[in-house]
């Protein structure tokens, strides 16, 4: 190998290695969540989103006249969740459940979900 070839595969390993590492980093905070309110909320499932690197709830709920406005939730990970005893089955689309969560700060329909109750109990 040449110097030349050399260089070239030393610059392309050190651009694939900086490009996996800002993968890495590239989370973002919870800032956007107003920490110090929890709200309730009921409706039933839209979709749950068991994916990397959140799982996401939406959810749609009726309003006194009866329109449905959509919600969605940010959870922990699929790992976080399946030590607490979740699973991609644990809520499945049309069930009614309650949602706690701290709402987002510029007010929109969502927040980050802190606790899941389905109807029933």
């Amino acid at each position: 190998m040449n110097n030349k070839s050399k260089v070239l595969s030393c610059v392309a390993a050190a651009a694939f290695s900086l490009s996996v590492a800002g993968a890495a980093f590239a989370h973002h905070s919870f800032a956007m969540f107003d920490n110090s309110t929890t709200v309730k909320v009921s409706g039933s499932v839209d979709d749950f989103e068991w994916i990397n690197p959140h799982v996401w709830l939406h959810i749609k709920t009726p309003d006194e006249t009866g329109r449905e406005f959509g919600w969605s939730f940010e959870a922990g990970s699929p790992g976080q969740l399946g030590q607490s005893g979740w699973t991609p089955e644990s809520v499945q689309v049309g069930d009614t459940i309650e949602v706690g969560f701290h709402p987002l700060k510029d007010g929109s329909n969502g927040g980050q979900l802190l606790e899941l109750t389905k109807a029933g109990g």
